[in-house]
């Protein structure tokens, strides 16, 4: 099995919950991160001034959040396709903590 390589390159925030990501292969994906946001790790960016303080971290070339919140870039690049397994493990995430 292959894992790619890539980088975020740039990220912009264009809705509550929602970024823009440009990576080094040129593409972008608009991502809605709503679905995902549960559980120890990733709930607390349900707070959009927590969430806003998006970056990208230059050593890992990535998005990043203040709380250690991070995802691949090979899973952001390919969104699509890991979007909904990411939205199902989120829901049990929260049904644990229930």
């Amino acid at each position: 099995m292959t894992h790619n390589i890539y980088r975020v390159e740039a990220c912009e925030i264009i809705g509550p919950y929602v970024l823009r990501l440009r990576f080094n292969d040129t593409t972008e994906q608009v991502i809605d991160f709503t679905p995902v946001l549960a559980g120890d790790l990733y709930a607390p960016l349900k707070d959009l001034t927590v969430f806003n303080q998006v970056r990208i971290d230059p050593e890992v070339c990535t998005v990043v959040w203040p709380n250690g919140a991070d995802f691949d870039p090979e899973t952001l690049h390919d969104w699509p396709r890991y979007a909904e397994a990411l939205a199902r493990r989120a829901r049990t995430w929260d049904s644990k903590a229930a």
